[in-house]
């Protein structure tokens, strides 16, 4: 018997937005990976994954000389919305990738699109910032991470406000960051671990803030579901 939905794309179910978040991670990460492989046909492409760190990266001096000179210039600016789209391997994109479309598909279904690019750009530039400012050495911050824990603030957002209209113990909705932040401390003791992490507890407490105001309803519907507990 034919199955109605086998030629459904797996995509079908997920928000636009968030595909076409998934797939420019996927693209730029292809499109270093060529250039390593040495498929791109030019000698050198096998490099290209490091000038892109260097200048799409988000580098703590970089912020730090504009800091203090007061100079913003738009290039470098950029860094701020340009290094979520930078992984450092094929795995690191990969990951990134499954965060965004699991996480992005729950948010995507209750948020408008222009707000999941809200939450997703709005926690990464964040998560730059507190981590420019707490992170002294000149490590490069790179990766969709710190927008990806500012969808799953996002989600636990929608958690949080689910769990206090039926009376519910809210503090539920945090399990997933804490699960995640346990496994990262896990990881980082045994394996050894960078800052990136600051980045990411940022991007996650911007995502949840942000969620009060971009969700469908805003505060009005948090304060509206409360009052009705």
């Amino acid at each position: 018997m034919h199955n109605p939905h086998a030629d459904e794309s797996p995509f079908n179910s997920v928000p636009a937005v968030v595909v076409a978040l998934a797939m420019v991670i996927a693209a730029v990460e292809i499109v270093l990976q060529l250039g390593e492989s040495g498929l791109a046909g030019r000698a050198q492409a096998i490099g290209w994954r490091l000038a892109a760190l260097e200048d799409y990266g988000f580098l703590p001096a970089v912020w730090e000389f504009m800091r203090s000179t007061g100079q913003f210039p738009a290039e470098q600016m950029l860094r701020f919305v340009s290094y979520p789209f930078l992984h450092g391997s094929f795995t690191h994109a990969a990951f990134a990738v499954v965060i965004v479309l699991a996480i992005g598909k729950a948010v995507g279904e209750i948020f408008a699109a222009w707000a999941v690019l809200a939450v997703f750009f709005v926690s990464s530039i964040f998560g730059a910032l507190v981590y420019g400012e707490l992170v002294s050495v000149n490590a490069p911050l790179i990766g969709a991470y710190a927008g990806g824990y500012g969808l799953i603030g996002a989600f636990t957002f929608l958690l949080w406000v689910q769990l206090a209209a039926v009376g519910a113990n809210t503090m539920r909705a945090f399990t997933l960051i804490g699960f995640l932040l346990a496994f990262q401390l896990v990881f980082g003791i045994f394996f050894g671990a960078g800052y990136d992490w600051i980045a990411d507890v940022a991007g996650f407490v911007a995502g949840f803030l942000l969620s009060f105001v971009v969700s469908p309803g805003g505060w009005a519907r948090v304060v509206a579901k409360l009052r009705r507990d």
